[in-house]
This record gives C-alpha cells, structure tokens and sequence, in this order.
C-alpha cells in the first residue's frame, strides 16, 4: 500500500523519535473493529479539533492594527509583518520567538524548515497546522535572526497578549526558550521548565524544544516528543469533559 506524503512524513518523523509501534489509543476511545466487521458509518472528526468559535474579528482587528505598526526599530526593516496564521477558533494555540528570513518574506510564521518540521510536530498528535493558530512572540523579524529585545518584545506584547484573548485556547504550547520566558515571566532555563504544566492567562501551557532547535540537536526530538503527547492528552481530556 501506498502512504500518502502527509502520513509518510509523520511515520518518518515518528521513526526519528524512535516510536516505532502503533500510534497510541487515547485512554476512553473506542476499540478497533475486527478486520471481517462490515463498514459502518464514516468516523466523526477528533472532538479535539472542535472549538467554539473564537474571536475572528477581534483577531482580524489586530492583525490591521499590526500590519502597519512602527512601535519599535523592526519595523524599518522588516518585509512584511508576520501577525499569524490559523483557525481563530483554534482549541491549541503554539507561540515562537519570532519571524526568520523566509517568513519575513512570505509573511506567515513557521513556514521555513523549522515550520516544515512544526506541521509533522503537529501531525504526530493527529492535527493539521489549519486546526491549531500560529503566532510568535514578535511580528517582524529581528536583524540576522537575534533574538528580540526586551522593548521590542514589550512593544509587540499588546498584539500577542490580545491574540491569546482573542482565540481562547484551551491549550498553548510554547516553542523554545525566549518564548517560554516572556510568556511566563521567568528567566529559567528551558530545560527546567519544559515538561510540566504552567499557565498563562489562566490558560494551560507546555513548554517545549523549538523546531529549529531540533534541527540542530536530533537529542531533542525525543523530549519534544514527550512533551507534546502531554498536549494531545489535555486537548483530549478537554474534549471529553465538553
């Protein structure tokens, strides 16, 4: 049998975290039926991945109100003004540090290598990357990819704190160090904060390896891998409790 691209990049992801048996049942689902049992009717989608309609144009307010920002140097370097992207009704909600070269260029966060392996990330929990909302802790790209600065930050800190309001997740996840420490207000290390449940804005968060981190450390797959199951675990837990 054939895979498609999609499921043959996610079984590959999966295979590099060394997971090689069958993808866990959540606790409650339902069991398998026997392979002679006849069709029945076409499954549901995840409740995972079903949502009360966030704030779409309350969002769509400030993604213009961002589009044309001058609050801090970025702006008169930057390409386009990288907002996010997604389901504004998303139930997880994943936050980066900021755009790199080729978001900068498109204007969509996470669509270069490391957004690459964010959309199998994603994949490996049984989500599509137009199921969950994207956004990074800044709008536009630092120069040479360095980390923003602290007024940089604190200048786009308005437009995240209100795109969190705005889509009401019932889950976020932060990738990497800088946003881990901005959205928790904490300088702590990552190591000490990845793998337990903090919360930001009453909202449960996980804070794991960024993608691009990942690239450059395969040690960190397993970790990361870890840490999002817990994800997928809540988002289910969420669902059954609705």
């Amino acid at each position: 049998m054939k895979l498609s691209p999609p499921l043959a990049d996610t079984l590959r992801y999966l295979a590099d975290l060394g997971w090689d048996a069958i993808y866990p049942v959540p606790p409650g689902a339902p069991p398998a039926a026997p392979p002679d049992a006849p069709p029945g009717p076409a499954p549901a989608p995840p409740e995972c991945a079903l949502a009360p309609a966030g704030d779409a144009a309350r969002l769509a307010a400030l993604a213009v109100e961002a589009a044309g920002c001058t609050r801090c140097r970025l702006a008169s370097t930057r390409r386009k003004v990288v907002f996010g992207s997604g389901d504004p009704a998303a139930r997880l909600m994943v936050v980066g540090e900021g755009p790199g070269a080729e978001e900068d260029r498109q204007g969509l966060p996470f669509v270069g290598p490391a957004g690459e392996l964010l959309t199998k990330i994603l994949a490996a929990i049984g989500l599509g990357r137009d199921q969950v909302y994207i956004a990074n802790i800044v709008k536009c790209r630092p120069p040479g990819n360095r980390e923003p600065q602290a007024d940089e930050v604190a200048a786009c800190r308005d437009y995240l704190e209100g795109q969190i309001a705005a889509i009401r997740p019932a889950v976020l996840v932060c990738f990497g160090r800088v946003a881990a420490q901005v959205l928790l207000g904490t300088d702590s290390p990552i190591g000490r904060m990845r793998g337990q449940w903090h919360s930001v804005r009453g909202v449960p968060t996980m804070v794991t390896y960024h993608p691009a981190a990942l690239l450059r450390n395969a040690e960190y797959k397993r970790p990361t891998w870890e840490d999002m199951q817990k994800v997928r675990d809540r988002l289910l837990e969420g669902a059954a409790g609705r």
